[in-house]
């Protein structure tokens, strides 16, 4: 994962919202306004007929039809020189009423079209773009309080903003997240196409704080569906759906409440408790609570040798075991270690 050692802001995706109008709404309120301005011009037009000529026939009458035919193509062109304002009325008005509304016509023609095709293939194709750079990145579902700190936590720990994606249904969560610098994306994580989008396979991890937890787990079954060894975490409320949430497919399950409880009763013991199990969990005190690799050096070494940190905890397969235990005293391929870490080694 990329660290933060660019003092530049990242570049970053920026938000795209839907308009709140339908498309139909959308496109017919465009085509509406053209037509209303096409008959103004075309009422007066017709009222100041004498002051057109047709010159390919010097003294024909102007008809309804060639009032109508000059309007649409003076309007929308510059004109075919066939019928001409002789008049200085009718150039007065040529010049002073048709004119800015033959641009403003074309500013909607332009506007339109960027609308409805240039927006859509440029989006598909910054889109396409920011997916190829999408590997080892970390997806956050859900901006909600737990989502938005967790990627708050993040950045302070030295990821970069543009290796996270939020993945919301709010427009108002989703431009905060951008503001930050984040990928954004609007869609309903509980679908295949939202995650693939994103490039789930490809992650680092995925946490999941969508706010209900019957979302939450189906969103990580989702998420294991496509991505069967990307780690998972996910934040649940009710006790009871901790273990459905495991069988979902979740690396990690998080309880608030449970966690509030650990802090609650550790404080009971002593303040002190409580303050240095959040400085364990954050990045605002002196130490942090890391989770690494046996690295080659440290195979056969005891835990208490390492030069890294204080070690806490080996994860040998399905086995966990204590700084204390006989078994600690000798590391092995594959350990997964635990170790309390100073903040100015994590920095380094």
């Amino acid at each position: 994962m990329p660290r933060r050692d660019d003092p530049r802001p990242p570049a970053h995706a920026f938000l795209r919202r839907r308009s709140a109008l339908p498309v139909w709404a959308d496109l017919g309120w465009r085509v509406g306004l053209i037509l209303a301005l096409m008959a103004v011009v075309l009422v007066v037009h017709w009222f100041d007929a004498d002051g057109l000529a047709d010159t390919n026939n010097p003294g024909r009458p102007i008809s309804f039809i060639d009032v109508l035919y000059f309007t649409t193509v003076t309007v929308t062109t510059v004109g075919y020189g066939d019928i001409v304002p002789i008049s200085d009325r009718t150039k007065l008005f040529e010049t002073f009423f048709v004119t800015p509304i033959r641009i403003f016509v074309w500013l909607i023609f332009l506007g339109t079209a960027y609308h409805f095709v240039f927006r859509s293939v440029l989006g598909k194709w910054r889109m396409a773009r920011i997916q190829q750079q999408l590997t080892d990145h970390i997806i956050v579902v859900g901006y909600g309080t737990s989502g938005a700190e967790a990627v708050h936590e993040l950045t302070a720990r030295g990821v970069r903003p543009e290796c996270i994606v939020v993945i919301d249904n709010d427009d108002a969560s989703l431009a905060i997240a951008e503001a930050m610098g984040c990928n954004v994306l609007k869609g309903d994580a509980t679908r295949d196409q939202t995650l693939d989008d994103v490039r789930v396979g490809r992650a680092q991890s995925v946490i999941v704080a969508a706010g209900r937890d019957d979302t939450s787990i189906l969103i990580t079954l989702t998420a294991r569906h496509l991505a069967p060894y990307v780690p998972i975490s996910v934040v649940v409320r009710a006790q009871d759906n901790e273990l459905l949430a495991r069988q979902a497919g979740a690396t990690t399950v998080i309880n608030p409440a449970s966690f509030a409880g650990l802090l609650l009763a550790g404080s009971c013991e002593g303040p002190r408790v409580a303050d240095y199990l959040t400085d364990l969990a954050a990045t605002g005190g002196k130490v942090r609570l890391a989770e690494r690799a046996v690295r080659p050096g440290e195979v056969g070494k005891p835990l208490a040798a390492l030069s890294t940190g204080l070690g806490v905890r080996i994860h040998r397969g399905d086995e966990i075991i204590g700084f204390w235990e006989p078994a600690a005293q000798q590391l092995a391929t594959g350990d997964i270690i635990i170790e309390i870490v100073p903040l100015q080694l994590v920095a380094t």
